[in-house]
């Protein structure tokens, strides 16, 4: 039995054994190899323990330097990511994760690590699903599997002017790959503001066999009055209309009347975090220097993955109200990560927006 038989969101088959190698990466054994953690002398840990001495927390973090970009992972495969979780301090934004698989020299995961753990507004919200759980006070974990061949690259690049921390942990397992896992994907996007009756890409340029499995959304209103009208919308292997067209953007995320239970929906939004989706963060006005609403919202396509045969393109309309009950086209800050599995090669991403660009202001 593969690790692949007994892992995933399903508990019915841990009881059955497994020739799977367990194994994990973290700044105490950064390769992962048996028997080779706590090994340190040296360390950001090296002064807490002072005369405990070997063994004792010598090395629980790193220390990215401005401007450079650290190899958290390098694994041989045939094998499979099962769990990442890592705390990063300084700007998420300015963090950037970059995944490799079998020796791509393209990246299939390239996303600011905020917005890769649906936190892209740089604030603490608690999130409670399957694929990514946030936790206090900064603890980002991912359960998405990621399956890889013959070997995995993960790397994270600090494009700040200041150094940062990062405490990670990396769980995975050595062990037989099916014929039929495809790779995992994850792609950053953002338009800030959204031109004029502009409609907003998630995704695009996808090519190769796959499942569409998720999308995380910040969306920075800029406008007055209800935002969320827009209709998402999936085209694939050729569609010049949609096969998949949504309903409203709170419908898509699995909520509804503009997220406001009230009778007359004049109550205001209210947060929630489910297994598939979640409403999770609202960020309100504040103060004279504070005044933009600010959302994060996210589905998991876990029951129901959209599977495309040769592309992918999604797409989401910023839509509102405006006088009247008229729809009003958005100009929105909107940045998004869309989440895939898919055959390699790959097709490169568009190239990632400067630090200036990425700041959330």
């Amino acid at each position: 039995m593969s690790a692949f038989n007994g892992l995933g969101l399903y508990m019915g088959n841990l009881y059955r054994l497994s020739s799977a190698k367990s194994r994990s990466i973290s700044a105490e054994n950064f390769t992962g190899e048996k028997g080779k953690g706590g090994m340190a002398n040296e360390g950001t840990g090296k002064r807490a323990a002072r005369e405990l001495g070997h063994g004792w927390k010598i090395s629980p973090s790193v220390v990215i330097k401005a401007g450079t970009t650290f190899t958290l992972a390098e694994i041989e495969g045939p094998g499979a990511i099962q769990q990442i979780w890592m705390t990063p301090t300084g700007n998420w934004r300015h963090s950037i994760l970059r995944f490799y698989w079998d020796e791509s020299p393209t990246p299939s995961v390239e996303c600011p690590v905020g917005d890769f753990f649906a936190s892209g507004w740089g604030e603490f919200a608690q999130i409670s699903s399957l694929a990514v759980c946030v936790n206090p006070g900064s603890a980002f974990n991912c359960y998405w599997e990621m399956p890889f061949r013959k070997h995995c690259r993960i790397t994270m690049s600090n494009i700040s002017e200041d150094d940062m921390t990062l405490y990670y942990q990396i769980n995975y397992s050595l062990t037989e790959v099916p014929e039929d896992a495809a790779y995992f994907h994850a792609q950053f996007r953002r338009v800030n503001p959204l031109p004029f009756k502009e409609v907003y890409t998630i995704l695009d340029g996808v090519r190769g066999q796959g499942q569409y499995v998720g999308t995380y959304l910040a969306w920075g209103s800029n406008n007055n009055l209800w935002w969320g009208e827009g209709e998402i919308k999936f085209y694939m292997d050729g569609d010049e209309f949609p096969t998949i067209c949504g309903t409203g953007t709170e419908d898509y995320f699995c909520g509804s009347y503009n997220f406001d239970p009230s009778p007359k929906h004049d109550q205001g939004y209210v947060t929630y975090t489910t297994p598939y989706a979640g409403f999770h963060q609202v960020i309100r006005p504040s103060s004279d220097y504070r005044t933009q609403m600010r959302m994060g919202m996210y589905r998991w396509h876990i029951i129901d993955p959209i599977r495309f045969e040769q592309d992918l393109r999604v797409t989401i309309q910023a839509l509102g109200w405006g006088h009247n009950h008229r729809h009003l086209p958005l100009q929105d800050d909107i940045a998004s990560v869309a989440y895939w599995y898919q055959t390699l090669p790959n097709v490169p991403f568009p190239m990632l927006p400067d630090r200036d660009y990425l700041d959330v202001i």
